[in-house]
């Protein structure tokens, strides 16, 4: 590889965004000249990518050229409780040529709803669901922002508390973590960014590797010291020293089987649903539930076979309805055809707008899920563009979003309205008309 494209590559994710985007600016004119192959592009989209600003290898600006190396059409930001990166992800899918959306994940309390007491797609807690703020206008980041930041800092309390619980486990084999030294470092914290217990168990992936070196001995300290039932794929990545993905390897397996161990149940980080769908309902953005479905063999390794919202879905979508959510959001690589069909089923009779997203935050995860290629998967796409569409007209006027009374009674079919917002997302109608 030419030694300037490697050096542009590292600055990818550089800690200045001006270094980051000028790095990408130089990527794409060597594209341009015929140094970089220009990659072959289908119709491949992404609405779920995590980055730097939640946990991920890439910045924003990473998280792009990833996109754009990997043939997509489109790429979306999702971030867990921040949506500090989405005007640089922005900027830098201008740059790239790859349209853009930009939303927010958080994690919602449904303990004032039917659902309470039940495992919903949430892991570690009951009565909390993941669910994704899709589509939000640009001239609404700033309100975004503001809602939560009282919540991100009342999970870095508990995060801290997190990281004392997990020195209580380690303390016999001499491995200490600190919360300001060790964790919030590796966040984007002080620029309005996250912090996950996904921080957490990297760095205490980074002082294992310290402590015990990379390979079997690593392995047996995890299933013989700290009993772990290691995921026999995941027990080979760790086996391997040359692993050039290891510590990320070694985080799945962490968070697993471990994390039952230290894990603190949120409380006050976690907005009331009614609090979310209010906001999305307020800036103009498109609520979307994350459907994940019972478990069985994780595709990224990082979840144990488990049971979730398939016992009682008609229920679940009975009060997401009830709630005012507009859509749902799945992973095709993650289910079976079976329970998507049933999804699918679902979606169309509550009137759901469906959208796709591969949740990317680790290094080995593909950017293209080719199970879109499906033709049963089509409506993804279209969806896609819909989105795009809805977030350039709501942030010309929140009244012309996909999903406002008055477009909403203007054109009441769902299916029309995707039609007509997939034309505005593609370029082919300026949207004058709505």
């Amino acid at each position: 590889m030419d030694a300037d494209v490697m050096v542009y590559e590292q600055q990818l994710n550089h800690d200045d965004v001006s270094v980051r985007l000028e790095a990408l600016r130089a990527l794409m004119q060597k594209v341009q000249e015929g140094e970089i192959e220009r990659p072959l592009q289908g119709d491949d989209v992404n609405n779920h990518i995590h980055t730097t600003y939640s946990f991920s290898p890439y910045s924003p600006t990473k998280a792009i050229w990833m996109a754009y190396r990997a043939g997509l059409k489109t790429a979306g930001i999702m971030d867990h409780d921040s949506i500090s990166g989405a005007r640089e992800f922005m900027e830098a899918g201008q740059i790239a040529g790859i349209a853009t959306t930009i939303g927010v994940e958080c994690r919602a309390d449904f303990s004032n709803t039917p659902l309470k007491g039940r495992r919903i797609n949430n892991p570690d807690q009951k009565s909390i669901a993941y669910v994704a703020i899709h589509g939000i206008p640009h001239n609404q980041i700033d309100n975004v922002k503001a809602f939560f930041a009282p919540y991100v800092k009342e999970r870095n309390k508990r995060n801290a508390l997190m990281v004392d619980r997990i020195n209580e486990i380690f303390k016999p084999y001499g491995v200490r973590l600190s919360f300001e030294d060790d964790v919030v470092p590796l966040s984007k914290s002080h620029e309005g960014g996250s912090i996950t217990e996904r921080h957490l168990l990297y760095a205490l992936s980074l002082k294992l590797v310290a402590k015990f070196g990379k390979g079997q001995t690593l392995v047996d300290f995890l299933m013989n010291e700290l009993g772990l039932q290691l995921n026999p794929r995941v027990a080979g990545y760790l086996r391997d020293a040359d692993n050039r993905f290891y510590e990320y390897d070694l985080l799945g397996a962490l968070k697993s089987d471990l994390v039952p161990r230290f894990y603190i149940d949120a409380t006050l980080e976690c907005p009331d649903v009614r609090e979310v769908v209010e906001l999305a309902r307020n800036i103009g953005a498109i609520l979307a539930y994350a459907y994940l479905g019972d478990v069985g063999d994780s595709v990224t390794g990082d979840k144990k076979s488990q049971k979730f919202e398939d016992d009682y879905l008609e229920l679940l979508f009975e009060v997401i309805s009830q709630l005012g959510f507009h859509a749902v959001t799945y992973m095709p690589s993650r289910n079976t055809l079976q329970q998507l069909k049933r999804v699918k089923a679902l979606c169309e009779k509550y009137g759901f707008f469906q959208i796709s997203g591969e949740d990317i935050n680790s290094p080995r995860q593909s950017f293209v899920c080719t199970h879109l290629r499906n033709e049963e998967f089509k409506n993804l796409i279209d969806a896609t563009w819909a989105l795009i569409g809805h977030e350039k007209m709501a942030t010309r006027d929140i009244n012309k979003g996909m999903f406002s009374p008055d477009i909403v009674r203007r054109y009441p079919d769902l299916n029309e309205r995707i039609d007509i917002y997939k034309r505005i997302g593609q370029g082919l109608d300026d949207g004058s008309k709505l």
